[in-house]
């Protein structure tokens, strides 16, 4: 048995086994504890957490061979997940922790008080989740069937299963502990490579500042092979498909279920703030991390494996190629493996690069667990976001109201198992790329949720027609677009699939404002409600005026 294997193999099996023995140690004993973690997270706990619900596979794994691939392109989806993230965090998730309820369909159908709005956000939550996850399986498909030199298809089985037990043990007290403990083992795995490869091509240990070096030196080598330039803007599509896709992310970021219920699970609003704040730091050194991570790996595939005899290439190849992730072809017969022969899956770009700068085994094993720790916390989160769809919003809410808390963390568990498995055969044959795959979850949630939650929070007058008409508008629109593009090859301005939530997000907005302006006003009470939302919790809007709460009932006094 090789020695590579042991270690990744151990790196893994340890790490799943602190996963499971955290998820046991919080497992979930009354609703609270399993939707929201008992809303007693602290704020730079919640932030890590939310920091490894963001980073999944598509961020670990996919958005450095993205950006390698599509260039100064695939910023496009760096600058939309942060931007979106932003938005998130400053303009609607404080509001929405004060409002108080369990999941974003549950804000939908009391703010518009509509059990049709609720039923309709439950199902496009399942959808969008669903589309997300399918993504997530992928990802630790290719983990685990690289791992153990198997089919990445019986891998992605494999971590279906995997996903299923972890996530059904502790609902989203138990997720949020082991999310933490995944932040602290995907964010070392990602930037212990990359720390690593500056110093072998700079000499500097600090990659987000040397990369600008081996830009330029690409530069030369682009010029030399007659390609286009690495940092040329719009080479993969138009300027209207790059700012289309950013609109996108940024505004499906701010949509997604399975982010905004973490908000959920904090005390407070001022604590909702701060774990944005302690987020986005610890995103951003993914984030930040992952354009140098894209100029090493390119230059060293530029630099040490094109022009190569294709008899002589690196040992690490052929087990890439034995995943189908790797395409070598000679065609022109020179026995010399040209650039352009050279055909490299953006999802494996990071899993290779240990392999590739020859980075020693105890890194490559760090890699793959930093790689499952990315795939599990999102799908976990994602998990958790169909399972209280399902359990909450539609069996509690809608089919049983006076089920025990024990009747409803049965239904929970088992709706995890079931989407997990689902989601994992779907994932046997992906649709697209990772990358594309979570693009498509994006769109869906820009069109549906986003118009949603930004008038719902901030426009007083929009009421449960509106809501309805425009989320049902934005999905089918976003819909019809992603598969007129990908299967019709139908575009406008040059914008495909991944950009589609640009149009139904118009669209959803449009409606929603029209069909409210139309029809009759929320009651007094909807409104006072959204206006409260705009005050700290210390303070309650009634009757056209603010009241100071003194910690007695509210309102005491003006």
């Amino acid at each position: 048995m090789e020695t590579q294997f042991i270690v990744s193999f151990a790196f893994i099996l340890a790490t799943f086994g602190l996963y499971v023995g955290i998820a046991i140690f919080n497992k979930a004993k009354v609703a609270s504890d399993f939707y929201v973690a008992g809303r007693g997270v602290p704020a730079i706990y919640n932030g890590m957490a939310i920091g490894a619900d963001w980073m999944s596979a598509a961020s670990f794994i996919g958005l450095a061979g993205t950006v390698m691939i599509l260039g100064y392109d695939g910023l496009g989806y760096i600058m939309g997940w942060t931007g979106g993230y932003l938005l998130l965090t400053f303009l609607l998730a404080p509001q929405l922790r004060k409002y108080g309820r369990y999941t974003v369909p549950e804000f939908i159908g009391d703010r518009y008080d509509s059990n049709v709005a609720r039923l309709i956000a439950a199902v496009a939550t399942i959808i969008i989740s669903f589309t997300y996850s399918i993504g997530q399986m992928s990802g630790s498909g290719i983990v685990i069937g690289r791992l153990l030199e198997i089919d990445y298809r019986l891998g992605t089985i494999i971590g279906a299963v995997l996903i299923a037990i972890y996530a059904s043990l502790g609902g989203m007290k138990g997720i949020t502990w082991t999310q933490v403990a995944q932040y602290v083992v995907l964010i070392t795995a990602y930037l212990i490579p990359v720390i690593f490869m500056s110093l072998q091509l700079t000499n500097n240990p600090l990659p987000w500042v040397s990369y600008g070096e081996v830009l330029e030196q690409m530069k030369v080598l682009d010029a030399d092979l007659g390609i286009s330039d690495y940092l040329t803007p719009f080479t993969n599509g138009t300027k209207w498909q790059f700012m289309a896709l950013m609109f996108t992310l940024m505004a499906g970021t701010a949509g997604l279920p399975h982010v905004i219920v973490r908000f959920f699970t904090v005390a407070t609003m001022k604590a909702a703030r701060w774990s944005g704040a302690w987020a986005l730091l610890f995103i951003g050194l993914l984030y930040l991390s992952a354009p140098a991570y894209a100029a090493f790996s390119r230059f060293i595939l530029m630099t040490k494996v094109a022009n190569s005899p294709i008899n002589a290439l690196p040992e690490w190849t052929k087990s890439w190629v034995d995943t189908g992730k790797l395409l070598i072809a000679d065609t022109n017969g020179d026995g010399i493996l040209q650039w352009t022969e050279l055909q490299i899956s953006n999802d494996i770009v990071v899993m290779a690069t240990p392999e590739i700068a020859n980075l020693g085994i105890f890194v490559i094993g760090l890699m793959a667990a930093g790689a499952m720790a990315a795939a599990l916390s999102t799908a976990g989160g994602l998990m958790m976001a169909i399972s209280s769809s399902l359990s909450h919003d539609i069996y509690f809410r809608s089919i049983n109201p006076q089920a025990t808390d024990q009747k409803r963390l049965a239904v929970g568990r088992w709706s995890i198992i079931i989407a997990s498995l689902v989601a994992g055969v779907v994932a046997l044959n992906p649709p697209g790329a990772i990358t594309q795959i979570v693009a498509w979850a994006f769109a869906l949630a820009a069109s549906s949720f986003f118009p949603a939650l930004l008038l719902g929070v901030w426009w007083k007058r929009s009421n449960a027609a509106g809501v309805i008409s425009g989320m049902l508008v934005g999905l089918t629109v976003t819909l019809g677009y992603i598969f007129a593009a990908k299967y019709g090859g139908f575009t406008i301005l040059g914008i495909i699939d991944t950009g589609a939530g640009v149009f139904g997000t118009a669209a959803a907005l449009i409606t929603n404002i029209v069909v409210s302006l139309a029809t009759k006003p929320p009651s007094k009470k909807i409104q006072e409600e959204v206006q409260d939302l705009r005050y700290p919790e210390q303070m309650t809007y009634r009757d056209g005026e603010v009241w100071l709460d003194n910690g007695e009932d509210i309102p005491p006094t003006k």
